[in-house]
């Protein structure tokens, strides 16, 4: 197993407005960036798969003005160390629990698009006790990114398919490297109606549709270049939630949670989803974290495309800013 830090895959990135930062987490080295002041809430931000932490780069100034913002890459994202064979919720969660430790060093709340919406719920369920001030799921994919779910459609008849192209010509750790056989292969290997859905959901650059195009490959997503394609992998598989039932730790959770629902439906020909997750699956979501005793807001926006700080930063800073004052707010 060979770990990979960002230098020997500098030619990928592109430059951004805020700064960019390294913290040693001990296995692995984190990415980060930061806007805002220390007398402001501390706010984590948690990216999806395929998207570094400068997927919320246009958010991060309306952000600021009411929050202390760290935006991180995951392990295997954007300038974090690759990990092979080590892409797991457990494992990518602590690395978020040393964060906090090390770098914001004060309860927090977090907020997390799709992937990045469970680790946020992860961290709410198994952090240590106090980080998490609250959570903010935007457009999570719980239940519907387990290979096994308790309930709703599962991974295979959602994003998977697509997952397993990445995996299949791009290789772990880009060690294929077809990006063109990932374009030939989408309209064969994929259910057409996922690949219809790609577009109705606002993916269907199927990485970020924010992004700026590298010279080798200029209708490739910078994001999805920053991305060790082993993570499409780990998820398809079901080797990401193992040991990290949704339901179990659903149950945990100790912070109250803030779910907003984007554009969804369940094709009812195919029982595909067309979006992150069902509404089946967030009245099961809804269900539990209020029985572990904790508050759950739920907000639809079905005309939102999945991420909504990158469809729309000003909406997304409305919302989280508003519902992070009300958590804050004692009643009564």
């Amino acid at each position: 197993m060979t770990y990979m830090e960002a230098e020997t895959r500098a030619d990928v990135f592109v430059p951004h407005a805020f700064d960019e930062q390294i913290v040693d987490l001990g296995e692995m080295r984190m990415n980060y960036a930061t806007a805002g002041g220390s007398d402001r809430p501390a706010l984590l931000l948690i990216p999806a798969q395929g998207e570094s932490w400068w997927g919320y780069e246009a958010a991060m100034p309306l952000l600021a003005e009411h929050f202390q913002v760290y935006a991180v890459d995951l392990r295997g994202q954007g300038r974090s160390t690759w990990t092979p064979g080590r892409y797991t919720l457990d494992i990518m969660g602590n690395d978020l629990v040393r964060f906090i430790d090390l770098v914001i060093e004060r309860p927090a709340f977090v907020s997390g698009l799709s992937s990045g919406g469970v680790l946020a719920a992860w961290l709410c369920a198994y952090s240590k006790e106090g980080q998490v001030r609250g959570a903010m799921l935007e457009d999570a994919p719980l239940f519907s990114s387990e290979t096994d779910p308790v309930c709703g459609p599962s991974i295979r008849q959602s994003m998977g398919p697509v997952f397993m192209v990445w995996s299949k010509y791009l290789g772990d750790q880009w060690s294929v490297g077809d990006w063109a056989g990932v374009q030939r292969a989408l309209p064969t290997d994929v259910p057409h109606v996922l690949l219809r859905g790609l577009v109705e959901m606002g993916v269907a650059e199927l990485g970020t549709d924010t992004g700026r195009p590298t010279d080798a490959n200029p209708d490739m997503p910078p994001s999805l270049r920053e991305y060790d394609p082993e993570w499409a992998r780990s998820f398809a598989s079901g080797l990401a939630s193992r040991g990290c039932d949704h339901a179990r730790m659903l149950a945990h959770v100790r912070a109250p949670v803030l779910f907003t629902h984007h554009f969804h439906r369940v094709d009812e020909h195919t029982g595909h989803l067309i979006g992150a997750i069902a509404d089946v699956q967030v009245r099961r979501t809804r269900d539990l974290i209020e029985a572990a005793g904790q508050p759950f807001e739920y907000l639809p926006f079905p005309q939102i495309p999945h991420s909504m700080h990158g469809a729309d930063p000003e909406l997304f800073t409305r919302v989280i800013s508003n519902w992070a004052a009300s958590v804050s707010t004692p009643v009564g």
